[in-house]
Protein backbone atom coordinates (compact mmCIF):
# COMPACT_ATOMS: atom_id res chain seq x y z
CA UNK A 1 0.00 0.00 0.00
CA UNK A 2 1.39 3.17 -0.70
CA UNK A 3 1.91 5.35 1.82
CA UNK A 4 -0.55 8.33 0.71
CA UNK A 5 -3.35 5.41 0.62
CA UNK A 6 -2.36 4.50 4.63
CA UNK A 7 -3.20 8.22 5.14
CA UNK A 8 -6.15 9.07 3.27
CA UNK A 9 -7.34 5.82 4.73
CA UNK A 10 -6.40 6.59 8.40
CA UNK A 11 -8.11 10.16 7.73
CA UNK A 12 -11.38 8.00 6.62
CA UNK A 13 -11.19 6.56 9.97
CA UNK A 14 -11.29 9.66 12.38
CA UNK A 15 -14.27 11.03 14.23
CA UNK A 16 -11.98 14.38 14.80
CA UNK A 17 -11.49 15.14 11.26
CA UNK A 18 -15.00 13.93 10.09
CA UNK A 19 -16.32 16.43 12.30
CA UNK A 20 -14.17 19.39 11.57
CA UNK A 21 -13.50 18.66 7.92
CA UNK A 22 -16.45 19.53 6.11
CA UNK A 23 -16.69 22.64 6.97
CA UNK A 24 -13.35 23.90 5.03
CA UNK A 25 -14.55 25.21 1.29
CA UNK A 26 -12.40 23.61 -0.48
CA UNK A 27 -12.93 20.27 0.72
CA UNK A 28 -16.59 20.77 -0.02
CA UNK A 29 -15.67 22.28 -3.32
CA UNK A 30 -13.18 19.16 -4.21
CA UNK A 31 -16.32 16.65 -3.20
CA UNK A 32 -18.88 18.00 -6.01
CA UNK A 33 -16.61 16.22 -8.44
CA UNK A 34 -17.99 12.82 -7.20
CA UNK A 35 -21.31 13.66 -6.24
CA UNK A 36 -24.11 16.41 -7.46
CA UNK A 37 -24.96 17.37 -4.31
CA UNK A 38 -25.95 16.67 -0.46
CA UNK A 39 -29.86 16.37 -0.76
CA UNK A 40 -31.98 13.32 -2.57
CA UNK A 41 -33.46 16.03 -4.97
CA UNK A 42 -29.97 16.43 -6.20
CA UNK A 43 -29.50 12.58 -6.87
CA UNK A 44 -32.50 12.07 -8.68
CA UNK A 45 -31.91 14.81 -11.00
CA UNK A 46 -28.81 13.38 -11.79
CA UNK A 47 -29.80 10.03 -12.36
CA UNK A 48 -32.55 11.23 -14.57
CA UNK A 49 -29.89 13.07 -16.55
CA UNK A 50 -27.71 9.80 -16.97
CA UNK A 51 -30.51 7.91 -17.76
CA UNK A 52 -31.04 10.53 -20.62
CA UNK A 53 -27.81 8.71 -22.15
CA UNK A 54 -28.79 4.96 -21.57
CA UNK A 55 -27.08 4.59 -18.12
CA UNK A 56 -29.06 3.73 -14.97
CA UNK A 57 -28.40 4.57 -11.05
CA UNK A 58 -27.57 3.02 -7.95
CA UNK A 59 -28.34 6.10 -5.00
CA UNK A 60 -26.74 5.80 -1.88
CA UNK A 61 -27.19 7.87 1.19
CA UNK A 62 -24.39 8.43 3.17
CA UNK A 63 -23.40 7.53 6.54
CA UNK A 64 -21.97 4.48 8.82
CA UNK A 65 -21.11 3.20 12.04
CA UNK A 66 -24.50 5.09 13.87
CA UNK A 67 -24.52 5.00 17.76
CA UNK A 68 -28.52 5.50 18.31
CA UNK A 69 -31.18 3.68 17.41
CA UNK A 70 -32.98 7.01 16.62
CA UNK A 71 -30.18 7.54 13.87
CA UNK A 72 -30.89 3.51 12.09
CA UNK A 73 -34.31 4.73 12.23
CA UNK A 74 -34.37 8.03 10.48
CA UNK A 75 -31.48 5.72 7.76
CA UNK A 76 -34.02 3.40 6.96
CA UNK A 77 -36.55 6.10 6.63
CA UNK A 78 -34.20 7.91 4.09
CA UNK A 79 -33.87 4.74 1.87
CA UNK A 80 -37.53 4.55 2.03
CA UNK A 81 -38.17 8.66 1.21
CA UNK A 82 -35.44 7.14 -1.75
CA UNK A 83 -37.59 4.40 -3.12
CA UNK A 84 -40.43 6.74 -3.28
CA UNK A 85 -38.67 9.68 -5.38
CA UNK A 86 -37.26 7.16 -7.39
CA UNK A 87 -41.35 5.86 -8.09
CA UNK A 88 -42.26 9.26 -8.36
CA UNK A 89 -39.60 10.12 -10.90
CA UNK A 90 -40.11 7.25 -13.30
CA UNK A 91 -36.19 6.77 -12.60
CA UNK A 92 -34.38 3.52 -13.87
CA UNK A 93 -32.82 3.49 -10.40
CA UNK A 94 -31.84 1.34 -7.82
CA UNK A 95 -30.54 2.01 -4.18
CA UNK A 96 -27.16 0.65 -1.81
CA UNK A 97 -27.11 0.88 1.72
CA UNK A 98 -24.38 0.43 4.51
CA UNK A 99 -25.54 -2.19 7.36
CA UNK A 100 -23.63 -0.39 9.97
CA UNK A 101 -25.97 2.70 8.90
CA UNK A 102 -28.93 0.73 9.09
CA UNK A 103 -27.84 -0.12 13.22
CA UNK A 104 -25.49 -3.30 12.59
CA UNK A 105 -23.19 -2.05 15.20
CA UNK A 106 -26.08 -1.71 17.87
CA UNK A 107 -27.98 -5.08 17.00
CA UNK A 108 -27.69 -7.62 14.31
CA UNK A 109 -31.59 -8.42 14.70
CA UNK A 110 -32.99 -4.26 14.43
CA UNK A 111 -30.49 -4.19 11.22
CA UNK A 112 -31.85 -7.19 9.69
CA UNK A 113 -35.33 -5.83 10.51
CA UNK A 114 -34.53 -2.54 8.56
CA UNK A 115 -32.80 -3.85 5.75
CA UNK A 116 -36.24 -6.06 5.30
CA UNK A 117 -38.57 -3.00 5.76
CA UNK A 118 -36.48 -1.35 3.22
CA UNK A 119 -36.44 -4.30 0.57
CA UNK A 120 -40.24 -4.72 1.08
CA UNK A 121 -41.21 -1.16 -0.14
CA UNK A 122 -38.42 -1.42 -2.97
CA UNK A 123 -40.15 -2.86 -6.58
CA UNK A 124 -39.18 -6.27 -7.35
CA UNK A 125 -37.56 -5.58 -10.35
CA UNK A 126 -34.79 -3.28 -9.08
CA UNK A 127 -31.71 -4.71 -6.22
CA UNK A 128 -31.44 -3.03 -3.08
CA UNK A 129 -27.77 -3.89 -2.58
CA UNK A 130 -25.84 -3.83 0.47
CA UNK A 131 -22.61 -2.79 0.96
CA UNK A 132 -19.19 -4.54 1.86
CA UNK A 133 -17.58 -2.84 4.73
CA UNK A 134 -14.45 -3.44 6.88
CA UNK A 135 -13.33 -6.86 7.02
CA UNK A 136 -14.87 -7.50 10.27
CA UNK A 137 -18.22 -6.78 9.17
CA UNK A 138 -17.89 -9.67 6.44
CA UNK A 139 -19.27 -12.89 8.09
CA UNK A 140 -22.01 -10.81 9.75
CA UNK A 141 -22.97 -8.73 6.19
CA UNK A 142 -23.20 -11.78 4.30
CA UNK A 143 -25.51 -13.86 7.16
CA UNK A 144 -27.96 -10.69 6.42
CA UNK A 145 -27.53 -11.02 3.21
CA UNK A 146 -28.77 -14.27 3.24
CA UNK A 147 -31.30 -14.27 5.26
CA UNK A 148 -32.88 -11.24 2.84
CA UNK A 149 -32.07 -13.39 -0.04
CA UNK A 150 -34.37 -15.98 1.41
CA UNK A 151 -37.55 -14.00 0.87
CA UNK A 152 -36.55 -11.38 -1.41
CA UNK A 153 -34.68 -12.24 -5.11
CA UNK A 154 -34.05 -8.50 -5.11
CA UNK A 155 -31.53 -7.87 -3.00
CA UNK A 156 -27.70 -8.12 -3.71
CA UNK A 157 -24.75 -7.72 -1.76
CA UNK A 158 -20.93 -6.37 -2.59
CA UNK A 159 -17.53 -8.20 -2.54
CA UNK A 160 -14.03 -6.89 -2.28
CA UNK A 161 -10.93 -8.33 -4.38
CA UNK A 162 -8.58 -7.64 -2.13
CA UNK A 163 -9.77 -10.06 0.46
CA UNK A 164 -8.12 -13.53 0.22
CA UNK A 165 -11.30 -14.88 1.27
CA UNK A 166 -13.43 -13.72 -1.41
CA UNK A 167 -13.24 -16.28 -3.99
CA UNK A 168 -14.54 -18.80 -1.42
CA UNK A 169 -17.51 -16.40 -0.43
CA UNK A 170 -18.69 -15.96 -3.91
CA UNK A 171 -18.81 -19.45 -4.88
CA UNK A 172 -21.10 -19.82 -1.80
CA UNK A 173 -23.14 -16.99 -3.20
CA UNK A 174 -23.03 -18.30 -6.75
CA UNK A 175 -24.87 -21.10 -5.19
CA UNK A 176 -27.58 -19.33 -4.33
CA UNK A 177 -28.55 -17.51 -7.19
CA UNK A 178 -27.55 -13.88 -5.72
CA UNK A 179 -26.61 -10.79 -7.17
CA UNK A 180 -23.16 -9.65 -6.72
CA UNK A 181 -21.35 -6.35 -7.08
CA UNK A 182 -17.71 -7.00 -7.48
CA UNK A 183 -15.26 -3.45 -6.38
CA UNK A 184 -11.62 -3.82 -5.43
CA UNK A 185 -11.76 -2.60 -1.91
CA UNK A 186 -11.58 1.04 -0.24
CA UNK A 187 -10.57 0.14 3.15
CA UNK A 188 -7.45 -0.12 5.20
CA UNK A 189 -6.61 -4.05 5.91
CA UNK A 190 -3.91 -6.33 7.59
CA UNK A 191 -1.48 -7.86 5.02
CA UNK A 192 -2.45 -11.19 6.79
CA UNK A 193 -6.39 -11.02 5.14
CA UNK A 194 -5.86 -8.83 2.39
CA UNK A 195 -3.42 -8.36 -0.90
CA UNK A 196 -1.55 -5.39 -0.42
CA UNK A 197 -0.07 -4.60 -4.08
CA UNK A 198 -2.25 -3.50 -6.58
CA UNK A 199 -1.52 -5.73 -8.87
CA UNK A 200 -2.06 -9.09 -7.22
CA UNK A 201 -5.49 -6.86 -6.04
CA UNK A 202 -6.08 -6.42 -10.11
CA UNK A 203 -5.50 -9.96 -10.66
CA UNK A 204 -7.49 -11.48 -8.06
CA UNK A 205 -10.37 -8.59 -9.39
CA UNK A 206 -10.35 -10.31 -13.06
CA UNK A 207 -10.28 -14.05 -12.13
CA UNK A 208 -12.99 -13.41 -9.96
CA UNK A 209 -15.09 -11.46 -12.43
CA UNK A 210 -14.81 -14.40 -14.82
CA UNK A 211 -16.37 -16.87 -12.01
CA UNK A 212 -18.58 -14.35 -11.61
CA UNK A 213 -19.36 -14.84 -15.50
CA UNK A 214 -19.24 -17.79 -15.62
CA UNK A 215 -21.89 -20.78 -16.95
CA UNK A 216 -22.36 -22.08 -13.52
CA UNK A 217 -23.01 -18.50 -12.41
CA UNK A 218 -25.60 -17.73 -14.90
CA UNK A 219 -27.08 -21.02 -14.70
CA UNK A 220 -27.89 -20.05 -11.18
CA UNK A 221 -29.47 -16.46 -11.89
CA UNK A 222 -26.57 -14.98 -10.86
CA UNK A 223 -26.46 -11.32 -11.75
CA UNK A 224 -23.03 -9.81 -12.69
CA UNK A 225 -21.95 -6.49 -11.73
CA UNK A 226 -18.62 -5.31 -11.88
CA UNK A 227 -17.67 -1.87 -10.16
CA UNK A 228 -14.36 -0.72 -11.71
CA UNK A 229 -13.22 2.58 -13.55
CA UNK A 230 -10.10 0.57 -14.42
CA UNK A 231 -10.43 0.78 -17.99
CA UNK A 232 -7.49 -1.77 -18.57
CA UNK A 233 -9.17 -4.18 -16.37
CA UNK A 234 -12.56 -3.50 -18.02
CA UNK A 235 -10.83 -4.08 -21.51
CA UNK A 236 -9.09 -7.37 -20.16
CA UNK A 237 -12.67 -8.38 -19.33
CA UNK A 238 -14.47 -7.41 -22.21
CA UNK A 239 -12.24 -9.12 -24.34
CA UNK A 240 -12.46 -12.70 -22.14
CA UNK A 241 -15.74 -12.59 -22.59
CA UNK A 242 -15.99 -11.80 -26.53
CA UNK A 243 -14.20 -15.41 -25.94
CA UNK A 244 -16.67 -17.16 -24.01
CA UNK A 245 -19.55 -16.08 -26.59
CA UNK A 246 -20.89 -14.40 -23.51
CA UNK A 247 -23.32 -12.19 -24.33
CA UNK A 248 -22.86 -7.93 -23.43
CA UNK A 249 -26.44 -8.19 -21.37
CA UNK A 250 -25.02 -10.49 -19.16
CA UNK A 251 -21.88 -8.59 -18.06
CA UNK A 252 -22.86 -5.28 -16.08
CA UNK A 253 -20.46 -2.49 -15.33
CA UNK A 254 -21.08 0.25 -12.25
CA UNK A 255 -18.69 3.28 -11.85
CA UNK A 256 -18.90 6.17 -9.15
CA UNK A 257 -20.65 9.49 -10.45
CA UNK A 258 -18.03 11.76 -11.97
CA UNK A 259 -15.33 9.09 -12.82
CA UNK A 260 -14.78 7.86 -16.03
CA UNK A 261 -18.00 9.34 -16.99
CA UNK A 262 -16.77 8.74 -20.63
CA UNK A 263 -16.17 5.26 -20.33
CA UNK A 264 -19.37 4.10 -18.71
CA UNK A 265 -21.22 6.17 -21.60
CA UNK A 266 -19.32 4.19 -23.84
CA UNK A 267 -19.85 0.80 -22.63
CA UNK A 268 -23.66 1.90 -22.39
CA UNK A 269 -23.77 2.86 -25.95
CA UNK A 270 -21.90 -0.61 -27.00
CA UNK A 271 -24.54 -2.86 -25.26
CA UNK A 272 -23.50 -3.63 -21.87
CA UNK A 273 -25.71 -2.46 -18.94
CA UNK A 274 -24.76 0.15 -17.17
CA UNK A 275 -24.85 2.44 -14.04
CA UNK A 276 -23.80 4.96 -11.95
CA UNK A 277 -23.54 5.11 -7.99
CA UNK A 278 -24.38 8.41 -7.16
CA UNK A 279 -23.83 9.14 -3.27
CA UNK A 280 -25.61 12.27 -1.19
CA UNK A 281 -25.89 13.09 2.24
CA UNK A 282 -23.99 15.12 4.60
CA UNK A 283 -21.89 12.56 6.06
CA UNK A 284 -19.61 12.14 2.80
CA UNK A 285 -15.99 12.94 4.69
CA UNK A 286 -15.36 9.28 5.51
CA UNK A 287 -16.21 8.38 1.64
CA UNK A 288 -14.62 11.14 -0.13
CA UNK A 289 -11.24 10.26 1.69
CA UNK A 290 -11.52 6.50 0.67
CA UNK A 291 -12.59 7.63 -2.92
CA UNK A 292 -9.53 10.11 -2.58
CA UNK A 293 -7.52 6.64 -1.80
CA UNK A 294 -8.65 4.29 -4.33
CA UNK A 295 -6.23 7.27 -7.02
CA UNK A 296 -4.14 9.36 -4.59
CA UNK A 297 -3.27 11.49 -7.37
CA UNK A 298 -6.38 13.16 -7.01
CA UNK A 299 -5.04 15.19 -4.01
CA UNK A 300 -3.76 17.28 -6.50
CA UNK A 301 -7.35 17.99 -7.41
CA UNK A 302 -8.19 19.12 -4.20
CA UNK A 303 -4.62 21.29 -3.88
CA UNK A 304 -6.13 23.33 -6.42
CA UNK A 305 -9.26 23.79 -5.16
CA UNK A 306 -7.32 24.79 -1.74
CA UNK A 307 -5.62 27.38 -3.80
CA UNK A 308 -8.24 28.94 -5.90
CA UNK A 309 -11.32 31.42 -4.28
Amino acid sequence: MSVMRGVLLRASESAWLRERAVRYPFLRRSVERFMPGESLEDAVAAGLKMAGSGVFSVLTHLGENVTRPLDAEQATRAYIDALEKIREANLAAEISVKLTQLGLDLDKELCLANVMRIVERSSTERTVWIDMEHAPYVDLTLSIYRRVHERHRNSGVCLQAYLFRTERDLETLIRIGASVRLVKGAYSEPPEIAFAEKADVNTNFVRLAQILLSPQAQAAGVRAAIATHDVKLITQICDWAATQAIAKSAIEFQMLYGIQRAELLRLAKEGYPSGAFISYGSHWFPWFMRRLAERPANVFFVAKNLLSR
